[in-house]
């Protein structure tokens, strides 16, 4: 498939998602969700891939919804549905992967744009960086798994706060709240994101998706469910190779070589 919205490489291991509409301020549209499904499904079908990073193309990082877009398709409740529904396949698809994803976010991260920070599992944000929810202020309500992601971010009430009120964020409000692990000056986002990149693509990736589950079942399971879910994650990296591996290198008072399996 062929890109038009959006840019997917892949180099030692570190797949890297841009957002390519920058004259539309990286806003989503049908097409580009499309293209995004597409890579969520490469991702999940052999790429080699330890670690993902998600960032946008020019000054913004995604200012929600192209909603124009949106009002010049003939049928506007379809083509919303669509967008959506296409959407939350590829964050589910995305969310799954062994490989942690780490936005890069700049200038702006409005509506669908924050539900994209939501869903990275960390996130460094430029010193300049306004988040908002703004979907209420058009009359409408929070998707792309914000309201899923965002509670377990920064908790109900401040998420409550950003949804109704529709405030804007600073990123050290954002930094303060939780919703972002890092704020750097607004030129060394991408570059400070590919030193985490490199760090995380080299650990043991089958152990960060067996965190990434634990995490996400944590707040449906009870403590003893909870437990026994660790149980069965734990003894499953031992069956691969980072595991073993691991407890070779402590033992032997050596750096580990983990090779992501």
């Amino acid at each position: 498939m062929k890109y038009e919205n959006l840019k997917f490489d892949v180099e030692d291991n570190i797949g890297r998602i841009t957002l390519n509409r920058p004259n539309s301020a990286n806003a989503i549209t049908i097409p580009l969700v499309k293209e995004l499904l597409d890579v969520a499904i490469r991702c999940e079908s052999g790429e080699k891939l330890r670690v993902l990073i998600l960032q946008g193309e020019g000054p913004i990082f995604c200012a929600g919804g192209d909603l124009k877009f949106m009002t010049e398709q003939k049928n506007l409740r379809a083509a919303i549905s669509e967008m959506i529904g296409i959407l939350h396949i590829a964050l589910s698809k995305i969310d799954h992967l062994d490989a942690p994803m780490i936005g890069a976010i700049t200038g702006t991260a409005a509506g669908a744009g924050l539900s994209l920070v939501s869903a990275c599992d960390m996130a460094i944000a430029g010193e300049n960086v306004k988040f908002s929810s703004a979907y209420t202020a058009a009359g409408l309500t929070p998707d792309g798994s914000s309201t899923f992601h965002l509670p377990r971010s920064i908790g109900k009430k401040r998420t409550m706060e950003l949804m109704l009120t529709n405030r804007v964020l600073s990123s050290k409000e954002a930094l303060d709240w939780g919703l972002i692990n890092k704020v750097v000056n607004d030129e060394d986002v991408i570059s400070e994101t590919n030193k985490l990149a490199i760090k995380i693509a080299k650990g043991p990736t089958k152990a960060f998706g067996g965190v990434k589950e634990m995490l996400r079942q944590s707040f449906s399971n009870g403590l003893e469910t909870q437990m026994e879910l660790e149980s069965q994650i734990f003894s499953e990296q031992l069956k691969g190779v980072d595991g073993p591996e691991g407890i070779e290198a402590f033992t032997s008072k050596r750096k580990p070589e983990f090779k992501g399996k």
